[in-house]
């Protein structure tokens, strides 16, 4: 199997068994939308409970962890092949990690390696600009702000790992970290 890594690469090997684990599964009622932004919903509540004794920093916690979620998860959603989507999220050293695991095809892989080169031959501030501009230009649906803006706005540390078997069946392992605020309740 051939390994690719993309962003911060000691990242992609991070440990993230004491935290949660869930799996979507394709099944009669086919994933969807609605499962990533009930799936992150969820991750920013059981993930944010530590907060809970400051407002502030409960709501800001709860906040970022539900935006990285989604926006990591939907994507998962968006661009895989048939089959299971894993979620695993934790909390240590007061850094929020996620990663999400899911297989894409080959057409689909090599897109987002290009993409993944483009941003990484540039500042994640100066492509938010950019794409903001081109999509306030076209009639497009407004796509590639997502990872911009968790680059850009959140300060998010990624990792991409793509495993290739074949040409048709490549895992995607996406794994994202952001600062959370000190908690007492840790």
């Amino acid at each position: 199997m051939r390994s690719t890594v993309y962003g911060i690469e000691p990242l992609a090997g991070v440990s993230l068994d004491p935290g949660t684990r869930l799996i979507l599964t394709d099944g009669p009622l086919q994933l969807g939308w609605k499962h990533s932004g009930m799936t992150s919903d969820f991750i920013a509540e059981v993930m944010s409970l530590p907060y809970s004794r400051s407002r502030k920093d409960y709501v800001l916690a709860h906040h970022d962890i539900g935006y990285l979620s989604n926006e990591l998860i939907e994507n998962a959603v968006k661009f895989r092949q048939a089959g299971e989507i894993l979620i695993e999220a934790c909390i240590f050293d007061e850094l929020f990690f996620i990663r999400v695991k899911n297989l894409i095809d080959g057409a689909a892989s090599m897109r987002f390696q290009q993409l993944l080169d483009h941003i990484q031959s540039k500042n994640a501030e100066e492509l938010l600009l950019e794409q903001i501009e081109i999509n306030a230009m076209s009639a497009g649906s407004g796509s590639g702000l997502g990872l911009l803006t968790l680059l850009s706005d959140y300060s998010a540390k990624m990792a991409w790992a793509f495993d290739e078997d074949d040409d048709e069946h490549i895992i995607l392992t996406t794994t994202a970290a952001v600062t959370m605020p000190p908690s007492s309740n840790l």
